[in-house]
């Protein structure tokens, strides 16, 4: 189904009846309604961040959900597309850490193939919709695999950034793993933590220190 080391790792959870569910409910979905990102791209980030070489997970909430804008990477946009107001502040806030230069794109897929998992909880949306699937049951699937990562031996930053992706941080109970909370970087509430976090440069001293090939922020 993903063509990596997470096909095993999650091949029970493509059995268990609440999966099916949410298959037979987006299948439905995709057919008779703008649903996003396009099918094909809704496992992307495990298409591009095998499980044995996450680093860093990032948690988004749901999908983009205007035409164009999401394509399975948390905050993640293809090239040639506008560039989200929160993504601007993360790329202010890497800015302000390391004075690496404002990218014109907002496409996240090198970070990706570093080992950064830009995992949303919930996966598709209906266009013009937000949260329109945030019921089908994808939180429970998001949630496995949360715990999935948390059982991994190497160690994992996790940057939970706002109210919904810090409920998460109950799911991350092994030592080795460092979990990161501050604001979302949503323009309503950046100023509140987020900006002046200093979580990319905390994410790569943990890595270091674990001896882990750093993230190389730049785009």
């Amino acid at each position: 189904m993903i063509g990596n080391d997470w096909d095993l790792a999650l091949e029970d959870e493509f059995k268990k009846d609440y999966f099916l569910k949410i298959m037979d409910f987006i299948d439905e979905e995709y057919k008779t309604k703008t649903i996003y990102p396009p099918y094909e791209d809704i496992f992307n980030a495990f298409k591009l961040t095998p499980l044995g070489n996450v680093k860093v997970v990032i948690l988004g909430q749901d999908p983009y959900h205007e035409e164009g804008q999401a394509h399975g990477l948390a905050f993640s946009t293809p090239d040639g597309r506008p560039i989200p107001r929160s993504l601007k502040n993360i790329f202010k806030e890497i800015n302000a850490e390391y004075e690496y230069p404002i990218p014109d794109s907002g496409c996240l897929e090198k970070w990706a193939k570093q080992g950064v998992f830009l995992l949303n909880t919930v996966l598709t949306v209906e266009e013009a919709n937000a949260n329109s699937h945030s019921d089908c049951g994808w939180q429970t699937f998001t949630d496995n695999v949360i715990k999935i990562l948390n059982n991994q031996e190497q160690p994992i930053v996790f940057l939970l950034w706002g109210k919904q992706a810090e409920k998460k941080k109950e799911l991350v109970t092994n030592p080795k793993h460092l979990v990161l909370i501050t604001s979302h970087p949503s323009p309503f509430s950046a100023r509140r933590g987020f900006l002046g976090s200093n979580h990319f440069k905390l994410a790569n001293e943990f890595l270091k220190e674990n001896n882990i090939e750093e993230i190389d922020w730049r785009l």
